[in-house]
């Protein structure tokens, strides 16, 4: 059965959704295909990556969906992702920051505690590549999904986040890196003031998805006692993605379709200036 979208709104906008493959970010993918985007699904594994893709084009009718290989774990990795796109000379209008681990141990390819290294540096650096082809394509959107995990968080031990990761379950590493995801939209929201180009950062909610894969148990079992569908949490990506109420704003944290407040620690300039000096000498 075909997917039926409202409008067609989004004829003619070229969208990118990392971990696109599975949970929040295929749906997003598909409800933007739906809409008529032309829609990149980037996620490490080619046979999900393609299988999402035959999926979203027999759900929309929409033929312009394609795969890009992405781990975000591995620098070299979103290097090439990013280039295999600026390739096609194609504009970007939309980059959702989607993917995302919580639960597992250890580190990156690129050396760096795992939650941390895939769920902000990885898009960091992706981001990076990719931002004067936003630019050039203004008025364009980047939508990182974080969380409100990052309440749970004090601060980033920057330390910390260059060393495997510490905790059994991996939480107060997810939560950091999700602070950091935060961060790294407000920041880049007030370095593209005036660009055109406008970001968002987001709870989805405690979502169903393959995020959790890696959480052992019985962490894991208690977790999905509260969790919500894949369609539900994908609303306020969608939302921030391709809402007119909010084509003015940029740099805020929403949850549930609306402006909320992020923690302390999440409305802090100096660390948020700290953690963009930090992520740059670290993806260089």
């Amino acid at each position: 059965m075909r997917v039926k979208s409202p409008n067609n709104s989004l004829s003619g906008r070229v969208t990118l959704v990392t971990g696109a493959n599975t949970g929040i970010g295929l749906v997003t993918a598909r409800e933007l295909a739906a809409r008529g985007a032309h829609v990149f699904v980037a996620c490490r594994s080619a046979e999900r990556g393609q299988a999402a893709v035959n999926e979203i084009r027999a759900a929309t009718g929409n033929a312009n969906v394609e795969f890009l290989s992405l781990d975000l774990g591995d620098f070299a990795s979103v290097r090439t992702c990013a280039a295999a796109f600026l390739a096609r000379d194609l504009p970007l209008h939309l980059l959702i920051n989607n993917a995302g681990l919580a639960g597992a141990s250890g580190l990156t390819k690129s050396g760096f505690e795992l939650a941390f290294g895939t769920n902000h540096l990885g898009h960091f650096l992706l981001t990076q590549l990719l931002l004067d082809r936003l630019k050039a394509s203004a008025p364009a959107r980047i939508v990182t999904v974080a969380s409100r995990a990052h309440t749970r968080v004090s601060g980033i031990n920057f330390d910390d986040v260059c060393q495997p990761t510490k905790g059994k379950a991996a939480l107060p590493e997810y939560g950091v890196s999700k602070l950091a995801n935060v961060l790294f939209s407000a920041e880049l929201g007030r370095r593209l003031a005036g660009t055109g180009v406008t970001t968002y950062s987001l709870h989805p909610g405690v979502v169903a998805t393959d995020v959790w894969r890696e959480l052992p148990q019985p962490f894991r079992a208690i977790v999905k006692l509260f969790m919500i569908s894949a369609e539900q949490g994908a609303a306020t990506t969608i939302y921030c993605a391709t809402s007119p109420d909010v084509a003015a704003q940029t740099g805020l944290y929403y949850d549930k379709c609306a402006v909320k407040t992020p923690s302390k620690a999440g409305q802090d300039t100096a660390l948020a200036a700290e953690l963009w000096r930090r992520s740059e000498a670290w993806v260089a």
